[in-house]
């Protein structure tokens, strides 16, 4: 499936109209997936929330866009609903249901096998074996994803290491992931703490756009949701233009540079070595390329994480070659650091893997 980006809304606590607004802004920049939330809708009958919900999984549908709801098992309740029969949540229009409470396994086997088509979403950031025990009760596989929680509380968010571990369990199975984002001029979300709402701890005070950056850079996530409503246009045109196949890093070039380095950075794919090093991550295929040109040692200061240099001349057989680095170290004079990589988007460097693509903006 192509990645993609979405977003999410609340109606319980949106005009209709500016919901139904938001939408078709998205729509118009590729946006093809709406979260929402059925758990909060407590606060309204359950006619206001039928009613409110056709109308705006009909405008979605109408914009090519699905539309999953998170629910409970009290959810299930509320509604008069049964895991047993899910045609509540067809008539609502919904594309498919997230559990964010599951039940025993069993239950998530049988709804898979719906006969309306309904996809069901697993909360896939607690990595308890839930996954596993569905998967050995013969679902339809077809019908299963995976996507995180967010977070409104700040310092709840997922650590990185968890947060790999859970999403490289679904992308074994080959299950389609998720996970979220902050939009940092959105003032809402399903709840009342709102404190920014991101599934990785780290991307709280972020940009839109190293958040997404980092999801898709893992190679583990498929699907990037901003979490809290209604992002800005601004917003959603820089995640709309987040590379999702390639990680780019965004420089801040130092001045002196010369042409022939800026070609290195800017018109070659880079990609780092396989046997790779602690301190580098080694781009050598423009040493091959640019080597017989003359790189003049120009601006040498030590060393530090997010520098980007290209060998100079003065360096037999590495001129040319780009590296970006990892760990501070002394310059032995011949390495000239052309670029710094920007300060937020540092936190892509360590997961760039071996034979890792990557390019530079």
């Amino acid at each position: 499936m192509t990645k993609r980006v979405g977003i999410s809304i609340y109606p319980d606590q949106e005009r209709l109209q500016d919901t139904l607004d938001y939408i078709d802004l998205a729509a118009g920049y590729g946006y093809r997936r709406i979260f929402t939330c059925l758990i909060s809708e407590a606060g309204r009958t359950l006619e206001e929330t039928v009613a409110s919900f056709r109308k705006i999984t009909a405008h979605a549908r109408a914009q090519n866009m699905e539309i999953i709801a998170d629910v409970a098992p009290e959810v299930f309740q509320r509604f008069g609903a049964s895991w047993k029969d899910l045609r509540f949540f067809h008539q609502l229009g919904l594309s498919g249901i997230r559990l964010d409470i599951g039940f025993s396994g069993l239950e998530e086997s049988i709804m898979s096998l719906n006969p309306y088509g309904l996809k069901l979403e697993l909360n896939i950031s607690n990595g308890t074996g839930y996954l596993e025990n569905i998967l050995s009760q013969c679902p339809d596989k077809t019908k299963l994803t995976g996507c995180h929680n967010f977070y409104p509380h700040r310092y709840t968010g997922l650590g990185m290491e968890h947060f790999l571990k859970t999403s490289r369990c679904c992308k074994k199975y080959g299950i389609h992931t998720a996970a979220f984002v902050n939009a940092p001029s959105a003032d809402h979300g399903p709840w009342p703490v709102h404190e920014g709402l991101c599934t990785l701890e780290q991307h709280r005070s972020l940009s839109i756009a190293a958040q997404a950056k980092q999801l898709f850079a893992t190679g583990l996530i498929d699907e990037v949701i901003i979490a809290n409503a209604f992002a800005s246009e601004a917003e959603l045109e820089a995640l709309a233009d987040v590379p999702r196949e390639i990680v780019t890093f965004r420089l801040d070039v130092e001045k002196g540079i010369h042409d022939t380095e800026r070609r290195i950075l800017f018109e070659e794919l880079h990609f780092n070595r396989g046997d790779v090093s602690d301190y580098l991550i080694r781009s050598t295929q423009p040493r091959v390329k640019y080597g017989g040109e003359d790189l003049p040692a120009w601006n040498t200061p030590d060393l530090l994480p997010g520098d980007v240099v290209i060998e100079s001349s003065a360096y037999p057989r590495y001129a040319g070659e780009l590296q970006i680095v990892k760990r501070m170290m002394p310059n032995s004079g011949r390495s000239n650091v052309v670029a710094h990589i920007v300060e937020e988007e540092r936190c892509l460097i360590d997961g760039i893997a071996p034979w890792q693509k990557f390019r530079f903006e």
